[in-house]
């Protein structure tokens, strides 16, 4: 980012360990709750004909239909003797090992789920935790989320010393570790309009950033213990830089009117998926913006500490959170 990384690359550390000091890494301990958790890759295994193929995806509805997409196969003896011919292949068998070196009988990840239901319990009363479920598919699918229930296809979360790996450039497969799925479940939450209220005629790239900010916020809050990186899908020197330079990247946003742009080609530079920001500098992170507006929620957040989270959350007024977070007057100091 510019020479001011290397400058400033210790002064982001210091800056990074005082916040963690900071942070309250707390779960809800006080709230009772019980996960249904089903790991269905053993079932998979154990599949020897095509009957069987079929009884299992009868009863797993929609693990057939979503996860596995029967609606892409031309017809129901398609979908079966494609499917029957990958859980047949000596690949599988191989993911299936690693799958249980890598996560075990599943215990820490139900465990992570049980804590992250218990925050959201606690800021969310009426929250009802979803069934988990967990497969391999063949680097197929990788995670589902909805109210009643979650996929989560363990192949893909194997991580870099995996045989087999999802087809993806570096700066995105590398968010494909184990502890990025929780993370990445609660994020989805966080895009919920059921939680995150946005206004839906607001296009700007602020209004982005301040979506994807109260959505990386709450799912902060619902797993504190973990690290920044796994809900942004930063590296941890990245992170630092940006904090090192959050002037800089600041004033590239003001500089060049990205807030109130509607543009595609300001999203695509700003807010999209990319390895890098060139226009900020060769080592900025892609969707820096969007890092930015998380830092802008942060500050709101701590101007209006007495505001509950999901109050926090219903706020549509993207000018307002930015306003009232004094971001701007921060970043310049």
């Amino acid at each position: 980012m510019n020479r001011a990384l290397l400058l400033f690359v210790c002064a982001a550390i210091l800056f990074s360990c005082d916040e963690d000091k900071e942070q309250k890494c707390q779960y809800a301990e006080g709230m009772e709750m019980t996960v249904d958790f089903k790991s269905l890759e053993d079932s998979i295994q154990l599949i020897q004909t095509k009957k069987q193929l079929v009884d299992f995806f009868s009863r797993h509805v929609a693990l057939r239909d979503i996860f596995f997409a029967r609606r892409s196969y031309p017809s129901d003896s398609a979908f079966v003797n494609i499917l029957f011919k990958k859980f047949s292949h000596p690949a599988f068998d191989t993911l299936l090992m690693e799958t249980k070196k890598v996560f075990g009988d599943g215990s820490n990840l139900k465990e992570e789920f049980r804590l992250a239901f218990a925050n959201m319990k606690y800021y969310y009363p009426g929250f009802q935790p979803p069934r988990v479920e967990t497969v391999i598919t063949g680097l197929e699918s990788d995670l589902f989320v909805s109210d009643t229930l979650i996929i989560v296809g363990l192949d893909y979360y194997l991580g870099k010393n995996a045989k087999y790996r999802p087809n993806m450039y570096e700066y995105i497969v590398r968010k494909y570790e184990k502890n990025f799925i929780v993370p990445s479940a609660m994020l989805l939450y966080g895009i919920d309009p059921k939680y995150n209220h946005v206004d839906m005629n607001d296009h700007t790239v602020l209004a982005d950033m301040i979506s994807y900010g109260k959505a990386y916020y709450f799912a902060k809050h619902m797993i504190p213990c973990f690290p920044d990186s796994v809900f942004i899908g930063y590296s941890q020197k990245e992170i630092d830089g940006a904090y090192a330079n959050k002037d800089v990247i600041w004033k590239k946003l003001i500089d060049d009117e990205a807030l109130f742009s509607t543009s595609n080609q300001m999203k695509q530079r700003y807010v999209s998926e990319r390895p890098h920001v060139p226009e900020i500098g060769n080592e900025c992170p892609g969707r820096i913006a969007l890092w930015v507006g998380w830092q802008i929620v942060k500050e709101y957040a701590s101007q209006h500490s007495q505001t509950p989270l999901p109050d926090l959350m219903k706020i549509k007024d993207s000018q307002k959170i930015l306003r009232e977070s004094k971001y701007s007057t921060l970043v310049s100091q």
